[in-house]
């Protein structure tokens, strides 16, 4: 598909001042952050403005990793269009097992001598997981690479991990259903499976598996032909390794409880001594997602290219449609961007830091991404409004309705708390900013 050509005049952006962009993105590449990386900027309509340092082309494929969250959402929103659940429905209606499990009591446990021992330190449920609470990650769930408390270990232990699971989505689901939560369901947030037990809602709702369904409902209409939960063969030779840095980059620091500004310190003196280059982590021939997955994770199982997100992006930022292809209603695409956690309260003052490369203060959480509340507070030029994910792999995207405004950002440097890539391109792409 031919790119539509970019005005800079257009889009409202100083073409001189663009030109920051590209530099800093071959200074990413130039100082051994990342082997490389690739921004796109849209703006108005008016075309979209791409550069790329390193090794990456505009077509070249890559792990979106929790990128794929928003999408998974969005395909859950078109189900909630159809009448075929409520938000607040408590998840047992679809998934039965989901109606006795357990919660952590928040009693110290020895898990490093037995994951298990969790499960005389449990609560029955005070009220239901509801679907509105796998959509916000305040249903109680987690990651096991938070490293954070005995839930996560437990979840280690089990191997509740969508990533490398080999087996179904409704089997890993349903025996996740029997892990402790961390917490009563809608009192904290924390980054979680939730959004692969989603995946597994939209399954129910629709008959179809979630690969299916996304490919049928999200990523044909978009245009989406390189996005998918597998990178096929005529793809291989676009697939990009993945990076991690050879010194520094642990993926529990912040889960860990590593304060991000320390963290940030620390690979700041890593750089004035000079960075040795990143290292191979995982090749694009040897990669797992050069085969068929077992099960499809609507937590992070998606590749891509920035021009398919590209296209996703602009539909968000349309209001629900992408040329003559609607999605969602503009209705609830803004009810999507709005801040869903309770009293208006941000990510920081609901949960534990995360892995990411910054706090959340500031920042809330809608339906399958962030949303900005307060930028003065967030410690970012921004809009209240603007929403945003990223992945692992330090993959970015954010959109901001107030200027009409969405970019993404591929790189594959693993993990994404590594260097402040993110907050740095934020500054950068706002002072193009001309009207």
């Amino acid at each position: 598909m031919s790119q539509p050509s970019f005005n800079a005049q257009l889009a409202g952006l100083n073409g001189q001042r663009l030109e920051r962009v590209s530099q800093w993105l071959e200074h990413q590449v130039t100082s051994n952050r990342v082997n490389s990386a690739s921004v796109l900027i849209g703006r108005r309509n008016a075309g979209t403005y791409f550069h790329a340092a390193g090794n990456i082309q505009r077509d070249s494929v890559a792990r979106l990793f929790s990128m794929t969250k928003p999408i998974t959402s969005v395909a859950a929103m078109m189900l909630y269009e159809q009448g075929c659940f409520q938000l607040d429905d408590p998840v047992a209606l679809y998934l039965p097992e989901f109606a006795d499990t357990p919660v952590w009591n928040g009693n110290a446990v020895d898990a490093s001598r037995d994951p298990d021992a969790i499960l005389a330190h449990v609560d029955p449920l005070q009220t239901p997981v509801t679907v509105h609470q796998l959509m916000t990650h305040t249903a109680g769930l987690t990651y096991g690479f938070m490293n954070a408390t005995p839930v996560d270990a437990y979840y280690r232990h089990h191997q509740l991990d969508a990533y490398a699971a080999e087996e179904s989505l409704a089997d890993m689901v349903s025996r996740l259903a029997q892990a402790p939560l961390l917490a009563q369901p809608g009192t904290t947030w924390n980054y979680s499976v939730a959004t692969d037990v989603l995946g597994r809602l939209i399954e129910v709702w629709s008959g179809q598996s979630l690969a299916d369904f996304l490919a049928e409902h999200v990523l044909q209409p978009l245009g989406m032909a390189d996005t998918g939960f597998q990178v096929m063969p005529h793809q291989q030779p676009r697939f990009l390794d993945l990076y991690g840095p050879a010194a520094g980059g642990d993926l529990g620091a912040i889960g860990g409880g590593v304060d991000p500004l320390q963290a940030r310190l620390a690979a700041a003196r890593r750089e004035r001594e000079g960075l040795p280059p990143p290292i191979i982590l995982e090749s694009a021939t040897g990669s797992v997602f050069s085969r068929a997955p077992a099960m499809a994770s609507g937590g992070g199982g998606l590749v891509g290219t920035i021009d398919d997100f590209s296209r996703f992006c602009q539909m968000l930022l349309n209001g629900g449609v992408w040329q003559e292809q609607r999605l969602l209603s503009r209705k609830s695409v803004e009810y999507m961007r709005r801040n869903h956690l309770p009293n208006n309260r941000d990510m920081a003052s609901m949960g534990q830091a995360v892995w990411s490369e910054t706090s959340y203060r500031g920042v809330g959480f809608g339906l399958g991404f962030a949303v900005v509340i307060d930028p003065v507070a967030a410690g970012m030029i921004s809009s209240a409004g603007e929403h945003h994910w990223g992945g692992a792999a330090s993959t970015f995207f954010w959109i901001d309705p107030e200027e009409e405004l969405y970019v993404v950002f591929l790189t594959q440097l693993f993990p994404s708390s590594s260097y402040p890539l993110r907050r740095e391109l934020r500054s950068l792409v706002y002072q193009t900013l001309e009207s």
